[in-house]
């Protein structure tokens, strides 16, 4: 083999080992080595959640990007998401570390924000949520399952019994015990009453047993029933009594809501009040008539005069009985 071949088998090997390594690097970075890397959102969270580089970046499940880098920012850890172009996160939209599963690896999810948002521009911070991790959660199965068996045992002692102390069952044995005689004789009473209820002693077995109380007592509650319909009756008419009076109808709604007839009402009484107090200060014909003793003595010697007239009619005759009733008048 001469030189010149050997030359273009090693140009051939060399042009074939750059094809390779070019798509070996296209497809690692899934083809976007010379293409446009997007846009960059930053979201901070407490903890990262073993997030690292490369990890995806989902929206609505969909993988819009990945995760550039990590750091720590202060007090919190930041991670560095590179958004592919054309995809729009809305201003309002929420990131949260989201498990994969239980051995697979935690993405960051981006829900799709309120419609019509603005959207987020490159390097502009994503609002975050924080969620529990498997981590946290066997820490809290963990905590209830310490405190599930805290709680059976308190049940169990309490059953059984600690440290000499009776539990529930040996209680319930005890009380059970001492109360046997007790019990039993309550059992006799209630089996004498059960037995005279039957045979229709008494009140109660009276009412169970006699169809006449029977009638009696249903005739009791129809009445019942027709006295509280009657009730009903009667307050629904009081209730439109009371309706028409509010709304000014009838004589008494007239005088309780008409102003002009309670102008008059005030009017007339104040005339008899007037009127009264000029009787009682003797003002007027009335007045004096019942204030003057003057006139009161008078008026009864007049009745004495025309008295003695009278009497004097009985010796005279017809013809003189004028004369006489008028000297003895005047």
């Amino acid at each position: 083999m001469n030189t010149a071949q050997q030359t273009a088998r090693v140009g051939l090997f060399f042009l074939l080992g750059l094809a390779l390594t070019w798509v070996t690097f296209e497809t690692l970075s899934d083809g976007k080595i010379f293409k446009d890397r997007g846009y960059a959102l930053i979201a901070g969270f407490d903890n990262l959640k073993e997030l690292k580089a490369a990890d995806e970046v989902r929206m609505a499940g969909v993988k819009i990007g990945t995760i550039e880098l990590t750091r720590l920012a202060g007090r919190r850890a930041e991670a560095v998401l590179r958004i592919e172009p054309g995809v729009r996160v809305a201003k309002d939209a929420t990131a949260t570390i989201v498990m994969a599963g239980l051995i697979g690896t935690n993405y960051i999810g981006i829900d799709l924000g309120t419609p019509g948002a603005p959207a987020l521009t490159d390097g502009a911070e994503l609002r975050t949520k924080v969620t529990p991790d498997i981590n946290s959660i066997m820490t809290e199965i963990g905590n209830l399952g310490q405190k599930l068996d805290g709680a059976l045992g308190s049940i169990s002692n309490a059953i059984g019994g600690k440290d000499g102390q009776p539990g529930l069952f040996q209680k319930i044995e005890k009380l059970v015990s001492d109360n046997s005689d007790s019990a039993k004789i309550t059992m006799s009473n209630l089996q004498d009453i059960t037995t005279k209820v039957k045979d229709g002693q008494g009140t109660l077995g009276q009412l169970i047993n006699s169809p006449q109380l029977h009638d009696e007592l249903i005739a009791t509650i129809a009445e019942i029933k027709a006295a509280a319909s009657d009730t009903k009756t009667f307050v629904n008419d009081t209730q439109g009594i009371l309706a028409q009076v509010k709304s000014g109808k009838g004589t008494l709604g007239t005088l309780l809501y008409d102003e002009e007839s309670a102008a008059s009402i005030k009017a007339t009484v104040k005339n008899f009040h007037d009127v009264s107090d000029k009787i009682a200060k003797g003002e007027g014909t009335l007045g004096k008539l019942l204030n003057d003793d003057s006139l009161y003595i008078g008026v009864q010697n007049t009745l004495k005069k025309a008295d003695r007239a009278i009497d004097g009619l009985g010796d005279s005759g017809p013809i003189t009985a004028v004369g006489v009733v008028a000297n003895s008048l005047f």
